[in-house]
């Protein structure tokens, strides 16, 4: 009975060890995978920073007369190389596919002017804030002033189809009253003729768009009301979080160094960059 009692508690025991032995070992392995980001590793093993844009979006990312890639987003995407040592090569993109580019990791950052929406901060990992860009509306004719938003239902609003202006009109909470005067256009510049043409009377546009019509175009006018800020952010492969890290903090330098102001003064005539949503 004693021998029977004995070789009943080694075995209990072992089971017991064993037991442990597996949960510690997957707790292990768990811990191990979900704490494993080599997203910062991964850009410094591979000596570059590969960065999908728009090349069309001016003045954010786009060609010059000699088809070079200038604008904001270029130069301070170079100034963050600068500061972490890393080469930038900036990648072309179809701008409806960003985000299958980034996970099958052809570029590996989105960095175009690209509005920092709740769904993009669920599907991927968004840097902090660099930029506030107002939703404007802005008419060729000096005349024409929206006060109020209750103006729009007796007006032609022309934007850009997908655009971050059209999803903050679609945020307004008097929408219904005035969407269906609404018109899209594949870009700005023709939504701009076709107020020239007399077939609109405002256009609602990204604030840094107006300013580079107003600098290399026909003068726009800036109405009273406008649709609110829609902000800027850098956008990685979901999880990337010390890639996210290292370019935030390169931000944050060229914020408080003065280089960032510098950079938008250059585009814009004064200074749109903030970080965490908050003005310098």
């Amino acid at each position: 009975m004693k021998k029977s009692k004995k070789v009943l508690a080694v075995i209990l025991t072992s089971l017991m060890v064993f037991s442990m032995a597996l949960l510690t070992g997957c707790g292990s392995s768990s811990g191990s995978k979900s704490s494993k980001d080599d997203s910062w590793d991964y850009i410094k093993k591979n000596g570059k920073l590969i960065v999908g844009l728009d090349d069309t979006f001016a003045p954010m990312g786009f060609r010059d007369e000699n088809n070079k890639l200038v604008g904001f987003d270029i130069d301070l995407a170079k100034a963050v190389g600068k500061k972490l040592g890393i080469k930038i090569e900036f990648q072309p993109i179809d701008w409806k596919a960003k985000e299958a580019n980034l996970k099958a990791k052809k570029i590996d950052c989105i960095w175009n002017g690209l509005s920092a929406t709740e769904d993009r901060q669920k599907s991927m990992t968004l840097s902090k804030k660099y930029m506030e860009n107002r939703i404007l509306l802005m008419s060729t004719d000096p005349s024409v002033n929206v006060k109020d938003v209750d103006q729009l239902k007796d007006m032609k609003i022309g934007t850009q189809a997908g655009s971050a202006a059209l999803e903050q009109i679609q945020k307004n909470k008097k929408y219904d009253e005035f969407k269906d005067n609404i018109k899209e256009y594949d870009t700005y510049d023709e939504a701009l003729l076709d107020m020239k043409a007399g077939r609109i009377n405002v256009v609602a546009i990204d604030e840094v768009y107006a300013i580079y019509n107003n600098q290399n175009k026909d003068k726009l006018y800036e109405s009273d009301f406008n649709f609110g800020a829609d902000y800027y952010a850098i956008a990685f492969r979901k999880g990337d979080k010390a890639l996210a890290n290292k370019i935030n903090g390169a931000i944050k330098e060229l914020e408080d160094d003065g280089t960032a102001e510098k950079i938008s003064d250059k585009w814009f005539g004064k200074n749109l960059t903030i970080y965490e949503g908050y003005g310098k």
